[in-house]
């Protein structure tokens, strides 16, 4: 997002300055946060505001990657029933209704939280693909699927990285039950497992 900022930016001030009731507009007005959004919205066509802000946990969410894998796996059926029993198992870790979030900040910053448990990092959106990449401390970046409206938004993984982000958020490694998450995806190319959340008004 920098490099737009960097590009646009001294012509929008230098647009600005030109008129003479944007004088008094000081710098630190012009890169506030709505602004931001507004400038780099302009410039990539991706609405950072909508993804922005606290998203907060309300289960586990699982996807195929396409409409004939879900005819193959048995349709919404299996989704849903793979998604009950990933929930059953995040729940040992701590993943409970409420206690994770993600709080995506328009500088492309986020913070995850588990159990008050704060971990920082990077982000990036990719429109076209409807991705995120998210980078960590100590983890390879992440790359997730989003389906998302203004309230709701599900984060899918593959399901190795989906063990490596639990793992991270958790403090554990070697459980036995992230080895019964990762049983929950063989036999399933194309699975896609992940958090349901919440946007936090």
């Amino acid at each position: 997002m920098k490099k737009y900022v960097q590009i646009v930016l001294p012509a929008l001030v230098a647009a600005l300055l030109a008129c003479p009731s944007a004088q008094a507009q000081s710098l630190k007005d012009l890169l506030n946060r709505d602004n931001v959004e507004k400038l780099v919205g302009a410039v990539t066509g991706v609405n950072l505001a909508e993804m922005t802000g606290t998203w907060v946990y309300t289960g586990a969410a699982v996807e195929f990657e396409s409409d004939n894998l879900l005819a193959k796996a048995g349709g919404a059926v299996a989704a849903n029933t793979l998604a009950g029993k990933l929930d059953e198992q995040l729940q040992k870790l701590g993943f409970r209704e409420g206690a994770l979030s993600f709080t995506f900040e328009a500088d492309s910053t986020f913070q995850a939280t588990l159990g008050g448990k704060p971990v920082k990092g990077t982000y990036t959106y990719d429109q076209a693909e409807n991705r995120v990449t998210l980078k960590l401390a100590r983890l390879v970046p992440l790359k997730a699927t989003l389906k998302y409206t203004s309230a709701q938004m599900d984060l899918l993984f593959n399901f190795d990285r989906l063990l490596d982000l639990v793992q991270l958020l958790a403090g554990k490694s070697g459980s036995g039950t992230l080895e019964t998450i990762s049983s929950l995806a063989e036999g399933y190319d194309g699975l896609l497992m992940g958090f349901a959340l919440r946007k936090e008004e």
